[in-house]
C-alpha cells in the first residue's frame, strides 16, 4: 500500500492525500481547495496532480472548503466514484459547494470584464453550480461510529473530532496480503471544550497516523474570559466610539459560535442594545443545518435548548441574505456588529465590509481565527501596517485591528496531543504531519516524540511512501 501527499503538505490548505492499495484501489482522503496565494492559487487548484477518473473513492473528513472545495472540480474531471462522509458533512457540503461555485462565477465575471477591456482572453471558473450540484449525487453519508464496508478489503468508520459539525477522524481498515492495516486520518482536530459541539472522542488504535498540525507550536489563551473579552470590544467600539465592529468569520462553525456567545450575553442582559447582522447567505443556511443536528451538540447546548429554543437567534440579531440588504449596511450610520464570511477575508461580502470600514478610526476589525500566510486576513495583522490594497484600491488603516484567538476551531498542540493520547504511540508504525507550516511542524514533531511517537514524517507535496503491513 502506498500513500501520496498532494496538498496541505508543509502548508495549511488544499488537503488531498491518495492511498493506493495493493489491489490497485485508489482512495482520496479529502479534496480541498488551496487558498490564500493570490494568482498562484488558481493554478494550484487547476492542476490536481492526478487524474480524477482514476480515483475510486473519496473519503471526506469534514466540510471546510480547504478540505472539500475541489469536489466539483474532481467531478468535472471525470470522477464518478463514491464520496463517503458523515451525515452533517454531506448536509453542509450541499450548501458550501454550490456557494463556492456561485462566488467563483461572480468573481470570474468581474475579472473577465476587466480582461476584455485590456484585450486579454477570458477565463472560466474552476467549476459551475451545475457541476457542484451534480457532484452531490455521489455522496454516501454515515452516522458516527458505524462501520461501513466499501468492499471486502476496505471499510471505514467515522469518529468525532469536535472541529466542526460533522468533522471526523477517518478510521480505515484495509486488508492487505491477508493482514489488516489500520490507518487513521484525523482531518482537523477541535478544542477540548467547544461552546456548541460535542468534544473530540477517542478513536481506534491505528498502525499509521495522518494528523494535522496547524497550531503545532502554539498554545491558546485560557478561554474562560472570552465572553468578557468580546463584550469589552463591543462596548469599546459600538458604545464608546459609536463605530462598527466588523468580524470576518468562517460561515460554518465560527459564525455559529460567535452568535451563540452573543446570544448568551443577550440572555444575561449584558449585550448593549445594538443591531447584530450576520451577512452571509451561507451562514444563514448553515445555521439552519446546525439546528437540524442537535445530536452533535454538547451537553451545555442541549440543556440550554430546554429554555431557549433557538441559541442562534435573539431580538437584535438579523440574518442578511439579499445582496441589496448587504450593500445597505455600507450606509448604516448606527453602531452595529457585522459578522460576515470568509474568515481569511479572501472572498465573499466581508472584503467589501472591510474595504468600507477599515479607514474609519471609530471602527474595529476583529480577527477570530487562523489566517493563512499571504491572505488579506494575515496581511491586515502585520505590525505597523499603515495601508492595504483591497480590490486594487489602497485603503488607509485607521480602524483598530483586534484579535481573539480563543475562538479558533483548531486545538493547540497540547489539545491535539491530549486527543492523540488515546493511541498507544509504541504501536503506531509511522506518523505523518500535514496541514501546517513547516517550522510549526518541526516544533510539534519534537513534542510528539517526547510522548512516545516515533518515525514521524513531514511530507512535501508529491512525496509518496510505501506502507508495509
Amino acid at each position: 500500500m502506498k500513500i501520496k501527499f498532494i496538498g496541505a503538505a508543509r502548508e495549511v490548505t488544499g488537503s488531498k492525500h491518495i492511498i493506493t492499495t495493493n489491489e490497485g484501489k485508489r482512495i482520496l482522503l479529502d479534496c480541498g481547495m488551496f487558498q490564500g496565494k493570490g494568482l498562484e492559487t488558481d493554478g494550484m487548484n487547476r492542476n490536481l496532480g492526478f487524474d480524477p477518473a482514476t480515483i475510486d473513492y473519496l473519503i471526506l473528513s469534514h466540510a471546510h472548503i480547504d478540505h472539500s472545495g475541489l469536489i466539483p472540480y474532481l467531478y468535472k474531471g471525470g470522477f464518478r466514484g463514491s464520496i463517503i462522509s458523515t451525515n452533517a458533512t454531506r448536509d453542509l457540503c450541499s450548501i458550501m459547494l454550490t456557494d463556492s461555485a456561485h462566488i467563483q462565477e461572480v468573481d470570474v465575471q468581474h475579472f473577465n470584464e476587466r480582461r476584455v477591456k485590456q484585450g486579454l482572453p477570458t477565463v472560466e471558473p474552476l467549476y459551475s453550480q451545475v457541476e457542484a450540484e451534480a457532484s452531490l449525487k455521489l455522496f454516501i453519508s454515515l452516522a458516527f461510529d458505524r462501520r461501513f464496508y466499501i468492499n471486502d478489503q476496505i471499510n471505514v468508520k467515522f469518529t468525532n473530532t469536535g472541529h466542526m459539525l460533522g468533522g471526523a477522524v477517518v478510521n480505515l481498515e484495509l486488508l492487505e496480503n491477508g493482514k489488516k492495516v489500520h490507518l487513521a486520518y484525523t482531518g482537523d482536530i477541535g478544542r477540548q471544550h467547544n461552546r456548541i459541539l460535542h468534544p473530540p472522542t477517542a478513536f481506534p488504535q491505528c498502525d499509521y497516523l495522518i494528523t494535522e498540525s496547524t497550531y503545532g507550536n502554539r498554545l491558546h489563551p485560557a478561554d474562560k474570559e472570552i465572553e468578557d473579552d468580546l463584550l469589552q470590544i463591543v462596548v469599546d467600539t459600538c458604545v464608546k466610539n459609536k463605530g462598527k465592529l466588523i468580524i470576518p468569520s468562517f460561515a460554518i462553525g465560527r459564525t455559529q459560535e460567535i452568535v451563540y456567545v452573543l446570544n448568551d450575553l443577550f440572555n444575561k442582559g449584558r449585550l448593549p442594545k445594538i443591531d447584530v447582522f450576520v451577512d452571509s447567505p451561507l451562514s444563514v443556511n448553515a445555521t439552519d443545518i446546525f439546528r437540524m443536528h442537535t445530536d452533535g451538540m454538547n451537553e451545555e447546548v442541549k440543556a440550554l435548548l430546554k429554555y431557549d429554543s433557538d441559541p442562534f437567534g435573539f431580538n437584535s440579531l438579523h440574518y442578511v441574505k439579499k445582496l441589496e440588504e448587504s450593500k445597505a449596511l455600507n450606509s448604516y450610520d448606527k453602531p452595529c456588529i457585522i459578522i460576515s464570511s470568509s474568515g481569511m477575508m479572501e472572498a465573499g461580502r466581508i472584503k467589501h465590509h472591510v474595504a468600507n470600514n477599515i479607514s474609519n478610526r471609530h471602527n474595529t476589525i476583529l480577527i477570530v481565527g487562523y489566517c493563512a500566510p499571504a491572505t488579506l486576513g494575515a496581511r491586515i495583522q502585520e505590525p505597523g501596517l499603515r495601508e492595504i490594497s483591497i480590490f486594487g484600491t489602497i485603503h488607509p488603516i485607521n480602524a483598530r485591528i483586534a484579535k481573539i484567538e480563543a475562538f479558533s476551531g483548531h486545538g493547540d498542540y497540547n489539545e491535539m496531543m491530549t486527543f492523540l493520547s488515546c493511541q498507544d504511540a509504541s504501536q503506531v508504525k509511522k506518523t505523518f504531519l500535514v496541514h501546517g507550516e513547516y517550522n510549526t511542524q518541526l516544533f510539534y514533531k519534537t513534542e510528539l516524540e517526547k510522548v512516545g511517537f516515533s518515525n514521524i514524517e513531514i511530507p512535501e507535496a508529491g512525496d509518496e511512501f510505501e506502507l508495509h503491513e
